[in-house]
């Protein structure tokens, strides 16, 4: 099972940026997502990436955010531009399958990082 650490997480006012990262423990051999969960809210993707590059977004970061990754260094990001205080969350990374149009997590998640957008 692949071990993620993800990291990049901080205070940033509205309009900011951040990166970022999911360093995975083992080559990244599967698709890969970002998710994030803010206080009293279910659990959410936020963007996906194929093993071959495709990428997928939910539609309240398209055009804001953009996952990538460096399978050299077994690394996946998530470049968020112009960040709002709904953006406020707890940022998880994780394996995923792709089932239709659904993405599935699969295995454990890692602690995630905090990200808080406000002024």
């Amino acid at each position: 099972q692949v071990h993620l650490v993800e990291s990049g997480g901080g205070l940033v006012q509205p309009g900011g940026s951040l990166r970022l990262s999911c360093a995975a423990s083992g080559s990244i051999l599967s698709s890969m997502a970002w998710y994030r969960q803010a206080p009293g809210k279910q659990r959410e993707l936020v963007a996906a990436i194929t093993r071959g590059g495709s990428t997928d977004y939910a539609d309240s970061v398209k055009g804001r955010f953009t996952i990538s990754k460096d399978n050299a260094e077994n690394t996946v990001y998530l470049q968020m531009n112009g960040l709002k205080p709904e953006d406020t969350a707890v940022y998880y990374c994780s394996v995923v399958i792709r089932r239709g149009s659904r993405w599935d997590p699969l295995g454990s998640w890692g602690r995630g990082t905090q990200v808080t957008v406000s002024s």
